[in-house]
């Protein structure tokens, strides 16, 4: 709920809260060496940012991001019309104006305010809120690395991608020999085990591993009866995407141990007050890059069971967009106390990143994907003959193969090699 504070009401009804003006800037954020290998993997290029900036008539000047082909929601043109010439205060909690312009207003109300975000947000509960590492199915040196680095940057907890066509046993292997203790991962299937009758026995040998603690989306979050299977029958917590199944649904069947939650500013109110309800634990899902993480830490700062790491992507990008880059400590980042986000804008890095042409994105070559597995190798209870596949497009491709049966699931010592073809 927005503060009943006396000084915030005297400031949102004065002029100087009126919106005068909105900008947008269109930039290509590259993303960092290993990243660059694997992202483009991904239906949607994250490298695409749009920059939105909210001025009031007092000056004031709040900023936000939409990560353009992959967001909760795209902003709106018409949108600009709608929140010209009204209060800012009036705005905060319609989502429909989408991603960066609902972030730039909440951080323009922040700014007129005085306070932090948080503060219109609602009571604060805690002072620094837990984050997570996160990266896409790199091979197990790959991921090795990334968790040095993560280790090395204050992270202690991983959200790592287990992919169809990856040998997943044999990469945890890898990280058990560089995480320190305490350590933990996440671990997103994205549905890719398929079904409760494959998922069970292959999470059964996943159990030896004592850093995995949360397992997303194994199946289908519609396999209501499969999910309660899954989570009746592994040691780890399940985790499911809000909303998916029914929440009404979720509760009832119990399908899961906590949720995944993100979108705008009244869908995540909405959201971490039943969680609340419910006693169930979630982690904050809200990717972008320095600028949407202070926006996720302000979210967590007054939701009571935002209790599992967060996640942003933040460390993806080879720019975090913000003049002092935002510290992880002990896995934890310090909810900031400035005004709104209490970041500020890296105007520099924005002008140099600006894309030519706003409304032409750069093209993307295609590619294939060479996929091996050995002789013999059981896998979930199944013995899978050894055998080749090649495999062009996006991630969707790869995911529709494996949906097909054209390709086993997981099988032990799988190799995936990309070839990347010219434009």
């Amino acid at each position: 709920m927005p503060s009943s504070n006396g000084t915030h009401s005297a400031r949102a009804h004065d002029g100087g809260a009126i919106i005068t003006a909105v900008r947008f800037t269109r930039i290509q954020d590259p993303f960092t060496a290993r990243h660059d290998v694997h992202m483009p993997r991904l239906s949607g290029d994250w490298s695409l940012i749009e920059v939105c900036e909210v001025e009031l008539a007092s000056g004031v000047t709040g900023v936000g991001e939409t990560i353009i082909q992959y967001t909760w929601g795209g902003v709106p043109r018409e949108a600009v019309a709608r929140v010209v010439g009204r209060n800012v205060f009036s705005l905060l909690w319609d989502d429909t104006l989408g991603c960066g312009l609902q972030m730039a207003i909440w951080d323009a109300a922040g700014h007129q305010a005085g306070v932090p975000s948080h503060a219109l947000f609602g009571k604060q509960v805690r002072d620094a809120a837990p984050i997570s590492w996160w990266c896409l199915d790199f091979d197990d040196a790959e991921w090795v690395a990334e968790a040095e680095l993560a280790v090395g940057l204050g992270y202690t907890c991983f959200k790592l991608k287990g992919r169809p066509w990856r040998d997943v046993i044999g990469q945890l292997d890898a990280l058990a020999n560089v995480l320190p203790d305490g350590a933990t991962i996440d671990l997103d299937f994205n549905a890719g085990l398929a079904n409760a009758g494959f998922a069970v026995p292959y999470l059964k040998e996943l159990e030896r591993f004592p850093q995995l603690q949360i397992i997303e989306t194994p199946i289908p979050q519609g396999d209501v009866a499969g999910n309660v299977r899954i989570r009746d029958q592994v040691r780890f917590a399940i985790a499911m995407h809000y909303g998916s199944p029914p929440i009404v649904t979720a509760l009832h069947e119990d399908v899961c141990d906590g949720f995944v939650v993100g979108g705008g500013a009244a869908a995540l109110a909405n959201q971490a007050q039943v969680a609340a309800t419910a006693n169930k634990p979630f982690w904050l899902q809200l990717v972008g890059t320095g600028l949407t993480t202070a926006w996720t830490v302000q979210a967590g700062a007054v939701a009571t069971h935002a209790q599992w790491p967060a996640i942003t992507c933040m460390h993806i990008w080879q720019d975090d967009l913000i003049v002092d880059p935002l510290r992880v400590e002990g896995g934890y980042i310090k909810v900031p106390t400035g005004p709104g986000l209490g970041v500020a804008l890296d105007r520099e890095a924005v002008a140099r990143l600006r894309l030519a042409d706003p409304e032409v994105f750069p093209s993307r070559p295609a590619r294939s994907y060479h996929l091996a597995w050995p002789a013999s190798v059981k896998t979930g209870g199944l013995t899978i003959p050894a055998g080749r596949a090649t495999i062009a497009g996006f991630e969707h491709d790869l995911f529709r193969a494996l949906d097909l049966g054209n390709v086993p699931r997981n099988p032990r010592g799988i190799t995936m090699v990309q070839e990347v073809h010219s434009a």
